[in-house]
């Protein structure tokens, strides 16, 4: 690993100090319908404003409320710290577990409690999984001067990849194809963001870069349309924009165990930015958020703003992240080890 600022970002930090892994303390004998007439709800964002999750935890802000019985008001806050650690350990631990929070985590918040991640005081099986608006697909690809336009040819000559820090997407993506598929890209750490990574591709610094593809379509779509950019791979279910030709790495994995590794490396595709209720909401509760969420979906006035905001919606349902944890976490000890290796 090559760094060109010596520094490491905070995704497995230590999480900042939060009440001890304890039994959820019982939430009032009263229907979700009466609770919710009078309360309050928090959307607890795992980031900074101003982030793309920060985006759609305030969309959703906007438009649950209507959708609960009683319709009530209903505050995003943000809670950065720890990669989202601090805000998955609040949800699971120190906030009330009455119904009146809903935490936006991390997509990462089921593998980092698979590898073991410093910090980690949740069960991310046991989160009352609520929903997300889409998949949060990733992707790679590299800048045209390269003359690379597949994967096998990739795998023929080192290819200077833009990243962030040890730990983010734009590192992990490029070492889990190095280890699964053989590519041979060189990862430069250090980049402050995506406007710093794409300048780095204009000048020749550096040849590839990873990224969500939901980036790519809000800032530089027009750079694959005009074949400056060529997609090798993405992860995660196919967008409707994505250029017919390019595999997935569910195609390009073929052993079992590497396939294993894959899911779990991968696994926030499947979360996209995912919204969870804590361990002892009443279930009364969690079926109206889960309710109000789907409605929400499908509300001409969300779809509506959604569409000028570039914000695909295509939803995932709370259920289907709830196996999804439980699969994850089930991953074999020597598997998670790898994939551990890979993001850390």
């Amino acid at each position: 690993m090559t760094s060109r600022i010596s520094f490491k970002t905070a995704l497995f930090a230590t999480a900042c100090a939060v009440a001890p892994l304890a039994a959820p303390v019982p939430a009032l004998a009263q229907s979700a319908a009466d609770f919710y007439k009078s309360a309050t709800v928090n959307v607890m964002i795992a980031t900074a404003a101003g982030s793309g999750y920060d985006f759609e935890g305030r969309l959703v802000g906007r438009h649950i409320g209507k959708h609960l019985p009683g319709a009530p008001r209903v505050v995003p806050q943000n809670m950065p710290g720890a990669g989202g650690i601090r805000v998955a350990n609040a949800i699971y631990n120190s906030l009330p577990q009455d119904g009146s929070n809903l935490g936006l985590l991390m997509n990462s918040v089921a593998m980092v409690h698979a590898i073991r991640a410093q910090g980690v005081q949740f069960d991310a099986s046991k989160f009352q999984w609520v929903g997300s608006l889409s998949p949060a697909v990733e992707s790679m690809g590299v800048w045209h001067t390269e003359n690379v336009k597949t994967i096998e040819d990739a795998k023929k000559k080192t290819i200077a990849a833009a990243a962030t820090g040890k730990g983010a997407n734009s590192s992990y993506i490029a070492e889990t194809m190095n280890a699964l598929l053989g590519t041979k890209f060189k990862v430069i750490t250090g980049y402050s963001g995506s406007p710093d990574m794409n300048t780095a591709m204009e000048r020749g610094e550096v040849g590839a870069r990873a990224t969500s593809w939901a980036s790519w379509v809000t800032s530089r779509m027009d750079w694959i349309k005009n074949g400056q950019f060529v997609v090798l791979m993405y992860a995660g279910p196919k967008p409707k924009d994505m250029p017919d030709g390019v595999p997935s790495m569910a195609e390009l994995v073929k052993n079992p165990d590497d396939i294993q590794v894959m899911n779990l490396v991968f696994s926030g595709a499947e979360f996209g930015r995912p919204f969870a209720m804590g361990p002892g909401v009443p279930a009364d509760r969690v079926k109206a958020m889960r309710a109000a969420f789907v409605a929400m979906t499908k509300d001409p006035e969300l779809l509506g703003e959604a569409g000028k905001l570039k914000v695909e919606i295509s939803p995932i349902a709370g259920e289907s992240m709830q196996t999804l944890a439980a699969k994850l976490i089930a991953t074999p000890a020597p598997l998670v080890a790898r994939a551990k290796a890979l993001v850390e």
